[in-house]
């Protein structure tokens, strides 16, 4: 792929992103992508990149790669002795770290959660999750200190973990954007916030 073709997709993988998160997916036409990535080409969307779901995974795989290398650096810093927390903050830290070395504004949590909004597209963001190796590590450590959680339970926790993080990322980034007050110290301080809420989450009692 020549310089110049691999910028294109770099302008149009942002412009997508960008427009993705503030409008919603199936608002946005790839004729309307190419016209604010300055392609005069409106097909350079369809050229570069195919379908709208190739778009996004490609959007979910620039960041995806990031996550993963973070996340496993926090994972190899483990040893035997690890908890539920230290298992928690590999769920959250390495997204709220990424999320904070792109700068101000960014987009990718907004995006990710209107992509997980929209039925057609969200096995996209779940199949590109389920191959990470770090986040499976992660989880069966996680597992492994709640072996009394019923199996049913369990999912419905993962379930409710992953809308935690997902939306409450997503709202800080947009609060962050529009210029509004968030609270905590930083996107370390959501990190810490939120881990605290998922220790209260898997730690919950059941009723009978």
């Amino acid at each position: 792929m020549t310089d110049r073709a691999q910028a294109t997709r770099e302008r149009i993988l942002t412009v997508a992103e960008r427009l993705y998160a503030e409008h919603g997916v199936l608002a946005v036409s790839n004729r309307q992508i190419s016209e604010a990535a300055g392609q005069g080409n409106n097909t350079a969307v369809g050229y570069h990149f195919g379908t709208r779901a190739d778009l996004v995974r490609a959007i979910v795989r620039k960041h995806t790669g990031p996550i993963e290398g973070l996340r496993r650096r926090r994972l190899d810093g483990f040893g035997a002795d690890a908890r539920l927390r230290d298992w928690l903050s590999c769920l959250v830290y390495p997204t709220t770290e990424h999320l904070a070395e792109l700068g101000r504004p960014s987009w990718f949590a907004r995006f990710a959660a209107q992509v997980m909004t929209e039925p057609s597209l969200r096995a996209v963001i779940v199949e590109e999750t389920l191959t990470s190796p770090s986040l499976a590590r992660t989880l069966e450590g996680l597992y492994r200190c709640l072996p009394g959680l019923p199996a049913d339970v369990r999912a419905e926790r993962d379930d409710i973990t992953r809308l935690l993080l997902m939306h409450t990322m997503a709202e800080r980034e947009r609060a962050i954007a529009d210029g509004a007050g968030t609270p905590g110290p930083g996107w370390r301080g959501t990190a810490t916030r939120l881990t605290d809420a998922l220790a209260g989450l898997w730690l919950a009692p059941i009723t009978k």
